[in-house]
């Protein structure tokens, strides 16, 4: 890594020390190598620690770095494709759909997700929670809510705490008849119980998918899916479907 100088760079400092870096990433850093601290980074390329922060925070929104806890800023691998197109999904719990149940609780969600669900005021509402791993490396967070009008049936399941009652949950919601769903994406920061899933810190930046799925008498459940934006991109196939690319050699 060569210093470099920037004081006549007409764009930001810290967006031109980003291209700086991440040619040095491609040159003279390996794949989970980790970075130089940032008193000594800064030293080199004659920068405030803020400007080099920046340049790496936008490093690791791009997928360059990752940081890890208690090791630090390391060299991010290249990155694999995980399927989440509704070409591929019907309910949630399907054996296709990639997912291990953890566990089902009630929970009172956010105005937002109340929203989506257009839940009669005071239903008690399920959340399962959901992990998705790719190449043993734990990629996704979900919460799946839903309604207990959705499940009429789940009170006659005795189901233990635990991936049985979250499976017992979704075994009921596939007994219904469903007519579509829908999907949005949008960044977002990790909270504390997702960071810690995805063995991430929390604020993290991360890809919220969120899910809606309809039956003939309204929307019966909603999915909101956490996935690491440090490791994961969209892309989109022949058919339109979304899907999620993510890095399958990311050290634990």
């Amino acid at each position: 890594m060569g210093t470099t100088q920037l004081e006549s760079v007409p764009e930001p400092k810290y967006w031109h020390l980003k291209t700086v870096l991440s040619e040095a990433l491609d040159q003279d850093f390996a794949v989970g190598e980790v970075l130089p601290n940032e008193r000594e980074l800064a030293a080199r390329f004659g920068v405030a620690r803020a400007t080099l922060r920046q340049a790496l925070e936008q490093l690791e929104l791009e997928g360059r770095l990752q940081r890890r806890r208690g090791v630090g800023t390391t060299v991010a691998p290249p990155r694999v494709g995980v399927d989440v197109g509704s070409a591929q999904h019907s309910w949630p719990g399907e054996s296709t759909d990639g997912w291990e149940p953890v566990d089902a609780a009630e929970a009172v969600p956010g105005a937002a997700v109340l929203a989506l669900l257009a839940a009669a005021p005071g239903e008690l509402i399920l959340a399962v929670r959901r992990t998705r791993a790719e190449q043993g490396q734990a990629v996704a967070a979900e919460l799946l809510y839903v309604p207990a009008s959705s499940v009429p049936g789940l009170s006659a399941i005795d189901a233990p705490a635990g991936p049985a009652r979250a499976r017992a949950v979704m075994r009921e919601l596939q007994r219904l008849v469903l007519d579509g769903q829908d999907r949005s994406v949008e960044l977002g920061s990790a909270r504390a119980d997702d960071a810690k899933e995805l063995d991430r810190l929390p604020g993290a930046p991360v890809l919220l998918v969120t899910t809606r799925y309809f039956t003939a008498a309204g929307t019966a459940a909603v999915s909101v899916a956490t996935y690491r934006a440090d490791t994961c991109r969209l892309t989109f196939g022949d058919s339109g479907d979304v899907q999620i690319t993510h890095d399958a050699r990311v050290a634990s």
